[in-house]
C-alpha cells in the first residue's frame, strides 16, 4: 500500500492505463505542463509525451469532439473537462453524439473514451464551479457514470473506465482532491457497478456518494454513540450501472433507507433508488425512506452559506435518529 491524495491517484490510474496501452491519449486545457488546474495530472507530460498528453484550447467543444473522434478512429482517449458545470457548453456532444452512436451504427462505432471532470462544492467556487451534475449524466442512455469517494476507489475505478469499451463520465470531488488514504500499488482495478459496503449495520441502511460517504460514516457514529443505531452505509461508487443488489439486500434487512445527495433534490439519483426500494421493498421498509440534499437552489459561494446547503453530519445524525 501507499499513502496517496486523491489527485495522486487520478495521475496514477492514468498512468497505469497508458503504460499498458499505447493507444491511450489525454486531452485537456491546462493538463500538460501545467499538470491540471488542480494539479491531478503531474508527471504524465514528462512520462509520456506531448503526442499523447495534449493541452488543447478554451473549448470544451473542441475537446469532446477531438475525443470523439479520436475514440472513432482507434484510440482510447480520456479527456479532461476542467468543472463538470462546463459540460453545459457541450452537452450536445455528450447526450447527442457519444451517448448514441453505438446504438445509431448498429455496434459498428463503439467509443471506448473517458470524460473526466471535477465536481460538487465545499471550494467556495460559486454557483457556476460548484454544481453536482450526476443527475444530468445519469439521466442520459448510454453513458456510464462514476464518483469516487476516496483515493483508492479514484485508481481502481478509473482504471476500469479506462478499460470499458462505453463511454464513462469520470466525476471527481473537488473538496477531496488533497485526502490521503491507503491506495494499492502495482497494477489495480476495480469493476464498475459494484456498490461498497463502507460500515454495516441492522438499523438503518444510508446509501451515499463522493463526498457524502465520509459524511455518513461520521454520522453513523454519532448516531451509533449516541443512539444506539447500527448503521449501514453504502458507497454507490457508481450510479450506471446502479447496484441495486446491493441496495436491496441492505434495506431487505434493516427496514429503513436514508439517502444523502450533494445534487439538488429535484430528480436527484436518491429519487431513482426511492423508488426501486418502494416498489421491491415495499412490506419490508419499516419508515418512510428518507432523502437527504442541497435545496433546489443555485450554491452560494459565501462559506456560511455554502455549507448550509450541502448536506452536513449533523442534517444526516438529526435525519436518521428521528426516523420512526
Amino acid at each position: 500500500m501507499a499513502q496517496l491524495s486523491y489527485r495522486e491517484a487520478v495521475a496514477a490510474a492514468m498512468a497505469q492505463e497508458m503504460r499498458k496501452d499505447p493507444n491511450i491519449v489525454f486531452l485537456g486545457e491546462d493538463v500538460a505542463a501545467a499538470g491540471g488546474v488542480f494539479k491531478a495530472t503531474v508527471g504524465l507530460l514528462d512520462e509520456f509525451g506531448p503526442t499523447r498528453v495534449r493541452d488543447m484550447p478554451i473549448s470544451e467543444q473542441a475537446i469532446l469532439g477531438a475525443t470523439m473522434g479520436a475514440a472513432m478512429t482507434g484510440l482510447r482517449p480520456i479527456a479532461e473537462i476542467m468543472f463538470s458545470d462546463f459540460l453545459a457548453v457541450c452537452w450536445d456532444l455528450v447526450a447527442n453524439e457519444i451517448a448514441k452512436m453505438r446504438y445509431m451504427t448498429n455496434g459498428q462505432v463503439n467509443l471506448p473514451l473517458v470524460i473526466r471532470a471535477g465536481n460538487g462544492g465545499g471550494a467556495r467556487f460559486g454557483a457556476q464551479h460548484s454544481q453536482s451534475v450526476e443527475n444530468w449524466a445519469m439521466a442520459i442512455p448510454g453513458i456510464k457514470v462514476v464518483a469516487p469517494s476516496n483515493a483508492a476507489d479514484v485508481k481502481g475505478l478509473l482504471a476500469a473506465s479506462i478499460q470499458d469499451p462505453d463511454p464513462v463520465l469520470f466525476f471527481e470531488q473537488k473538496s477531496m482532491y488533497g485526502l490521503k488514504c491507503d491506495v494499492p500499488e502495482g497494477d489495480y482495478v476495480l469493476p464498475l457497478g459494484q456498490a461498497n459496503i463502507s460500515r454495516e449495520g441492522s438499523d438503518v441502511t444510508i446509501v451515499a456518494l463522493a463526498a457524502m460517504v465520509p459524511k455518513a460514516l461520521k454520522a453513523a457514529e454519532i448516531l451509533q454513540d449516541k443512539h444506539g443505531l447500527s448503521c449501514e452505509v453504502i458507497d454507490l461508487r457508481t450510479l450506471v450501472p446502479l447496484d441495486t443488489k446491493s441496495i436491496i439486500e441492505s434495506v431487505t434487512k434493516t427496514g429503513r433507507l436514508v439517502t444523502v445527495e450533494e445534487n439538488p433534490r429535484l430528480c436527484g439519483w436518491g429519487a431513482e433508488i426511492a423508488s426501486i426500494a418502494a416498489e421491491e421493498l415495499f412490506w419490508n421498509l419499516d419508515a418512510p425512506i428518507m432523502r437527504i440534499t442541497t435545496p433546489h437552489i443555485p450554491l452560494a459561494s459565501v462559506d456560511k452559506l455554502e455549507d448550509l446547503m450541502i448536506p452536513s453530519v449533523d442534517r444526516i445524525v438529526d435525519v436518521v435518529s428521528e426516523m420512526d
